[in-house]
């Protein structure tokens, strides 16, 4: 049994009752559910005891989260825009039901979750407007947690918008704001907030990777994560307030306060590794940066525009026709990167291109990756060789503290090559041979790439990546509340710092934000979703 202190015990807390979405319509039953963060809440008289409770399966108003638009019906285009063979328009709220009856009376409403062709008319002129399937999920076993319906129309934007007009028409109903539906599923205990930023991944990923990454966090990975490590936080807290009351009692186990200590040095362990690991998961979601290098007329453009498979940099045997740095978003075998062509290497001969070697040799320090592009017909010159010295050898070295930066050398125009000789330079770094004339040595560039860009973003398959800077941030604060706890010379102090620990782990999963970090995530959702 967990025990806790009076410090816990600003007022006497009634034993709760909790809706949970398996409960009937109505019908108020009390469960005991198991919360992401086990709260620790003192019953009436001596007895003490532990009240588990989950946000995810029961609804978010205890917590202080009202449902949006409580009491409103909203209705929105959730497919694509522009003639399609299909459009889906959905329903959400306590009208959804009189909406489906309006739109296909005098028919009842259809069975619970089975598609049904119905006609669908004007309620307000009677007038047919397309013969579509329709589906009624009742709430809580919905999306969003409430009644719900689904009119799957022919997508003619006459029929959309008719369609659309009519729910307008009917008494209670409302267009959706962006993101709207799935706010609403997030306030009923549908969906943790981090499986809403992973929905959102998932909505607006373009890559193979991040695809696997977004749906693992819809799957709820990142959040199982850190309930797992909640959970830790509050048997250390039971411990350490146990501690506190009855520490001359002699029925107290021995070891109370060791073994608190243990589970936070391992949780600390744990937190450090993920937090090293942070930005692995924010390049998976927002692209690694690709910087193509290299002297002048050495092929960096072809390069660009083989691996983007557009003409995005112009091509010019004239040395220096690129000036400023190019970039365009690519997906390089499965991962999402940042390419930027940048003007080839040279002591400028004009104020023009000496900005664009400047700009060249910033991005160079901000690169997550160096495309190190060379001329291997021309490897001897002076331009090639002071690449070498200034850019190559240096990043395979690392820099003084240790970390080296990711480079990959690409000796272009192979084709130049006398036959039969397949290693111009054999003292060079290690090296990949390529001709964007011809793309022979393509495939092996894009698997090389491949490993870099793996190492770089990280292997969703491995586990949970924090791929947003608020992730990082409640990680780290966190990690600083049990440094504090070690810290600690009085116990008093120690508990209310696993507090705050335990406090950032239920704001990465949504439980006491603010409506400011609320609506910045909401806002990236297109209007249906």
């Amino acid at each position: 049994k967990a025990v806790v202190s009076d410090s816990l015990r600003p007022r006497e807390l009634q034993p709760t009752r909790l809706l949970c979405p398996w409960d009937s319509p109505g019908k108020n039953t009390g469960v005991d559910c198991h919360f992401l963060l086990q709260g620790i809440f003192p019953t009436q008289g001596s007895n003490l005891g532990l009240l588990h409770f989950s946000p995810r399966l029961c609804t978010r108003q205890a917590s202080g989260y009202p449902a949006p638009g409580s009491g409103a019906t909203i209705f929105a285009l959730s497919s694509g825009q522009g003639r399609c063979g299909i459009a889906v328009i959905r329903t959400s709220g306590p009208a959804s039901g009189h909406a489906l009856r309006s739109l296909t009376a005098p028919r009842d409403l259809p069975p619970a979750r089975k598609a049904c062709l119905r006609l669908l008319s004007d309620p307000r002129s009677g007038e047919p407007l397309d013969r579509a399937l329709v589906l009624w999920f009742p709430g809580p076993q919905s999306f969003t947690g409430e009644d719900c319906a689904e009119f799957h129309v022919h997508g003619g934007p006459a029929v959309v918008s008719g369609v659309l007009q009519a729910l307008g028409s009917v008494p209670g109903l409302r267009p959706a704001e962006a993101g709207e539906f799935t706010r609403r599923a997030f306030a009923h205990g549908k969906l943790s907030l981090t499986e809403v930023e992973g929905l959102a991944d998932l909505i607006h990923s373009e890559t193979e990777a991040q695809r696997r990454q977004a749906l693992r966090q819809l799957d709820g990975e990142l959040g199982d994560l850190c309930r797992g490590w909640a959970e830790t936080l509050t048997k250390a807290l039971a411990h350490v307030e146990a501690y506190i009351d009855f520490s001359e009692d002699d029925n107290l186990e021995e070891g109370v306060l060791d073994q608190a200590d243990s589970e936070v040095r391992r949780l600390e362990v744990a937190l450090g590794v993920h937090l090293r690991d942070a930005r692995r998961g924010q390049r998976l979601r927002s692209g690694a940066h690709v910087v193509v290098a290299g002297p002048p007329n050495a092929g960096k453009s072809s390069l660009v525009n083989l691996l983007s498979r557009k003409p995005v940099s112009i091509v010019s045997p004239e040395p220096g026709t690129t000036r400023d740095v190019l970039e365009t978003p690519v997906d390089l075998a499965g991962f999402p990167a940042l390419l930027s062509d940048t003007a080839g290497l040279r002591e400028g001969v004009g104020p023009v291109e000496q900005e664009g070697v400047r700009r060249a040799q910033k991005r160079l320090e901000q690169a997550d990756l160096i495309l190190a592009v060379l001329d291997a017909s021309d490897l001897a010159s002076p331009a090639s060789c002071n690449f070498l010295d200034t850019v190559v050898i240096p990043a395979g070295a690392g820099n003084p503290s240790g970390s080296h930066q990711r480079l990959l050398l690409v000796l272009n125009k192979s084709d130049l090559l006398p036959a039969g000789r397949s290693d111009p330079h054999p003292d060079l770094p290690s090296h990949l041979l390529l001709s964007c004339l011809t793309g022979e040595g393509l495939d092996g560039l894009l698997e090389a790439l491949k490993k870099e860009l793996a190492a770089l973003c990280g292997d969703p398959s491995t586990g949970p990546l924090l791929t947003r800077s608020r992730h990082q941030h409640h990680l780290q604060g966190c990690l600083d509340a049990l440094g504090q706890y070690r810290q600690a010379k009085d116990l008093a102090l120690a508990a209310e710092a696993l507090r705050v620990a335990r406090g950032h782990l239920s704001h990465l999963t949504g439980g006491g934000g603010t409506e400011e970090i609320l609506d910045i995530i909401f806002r990236d959702f297109c209007v249906g979703k």
